[in-house]
């Protein structure tokens, strides 16, 4: 399997929704979406094409120094291939920052081993952040909060 990784543009905007919906039980509106993707100067989204079909997404919020981990999402079909590492790897290549964070799913135990895998350690715990459930706090780079 060919996949290509390369930076979104609105064109992309509605594969990315699809995505979205397929892989988050509270996922973003499409006007989120839009707005992120298409509006917002301080984002930054990869995709990941497989065989000419979209098959992942990465979106960041860049501040400062700093890369906020939006959203990961890669289809059903697709996963334990590769392609989220990839797509973060990707991120990582194209945007140079230092440091970088997000949040997962205390009980999300493939991503959090991902993320692992790719030097983020965990900081911290956010109580009821995915509605009944906490989140993890996690860092990546030499001198993470």
């Amino acid at each position: 399997m060919m996949v290509t990784y390369r930076q979104a543009t609105c064109q992309d905007l509605e594969d990315i929704y699809q995505i979205e919906l397929a892989c988050f039980k509270q996922p973003w509106s499409l006007e989120s979406l839009r707005s992120d993707v298409c509006e917002n100067e301080f984002s930054y989204y990869i995709v990941a094409e497989a065989n000419d079909n979209m098959a992942g997404y990465c979106g960041i919020h860049m501040i400062y120094n700093e890369g906020h981990i939006m959203n990961v999402a890669v289809l059903p079909e697709y996963r334990k291939r590769g392609i989220g590492r990839g797509l973060l790897e990707t991120v990582f290549l194209q945007t140079g920052l230092p440091f970088y964070t997000l949040e997962v799913r205390v009980s999300n135990d493939e991503a959090i081993s991902l993320y692992s895998k790719l030097g983020f350690v965990t900081l911290g715990r956010r109580p009821r952040y995915y509605g009944n459930e906490d989140a993890l706090i996690m860092w990546k780079g030499k001198n993470a909060p």
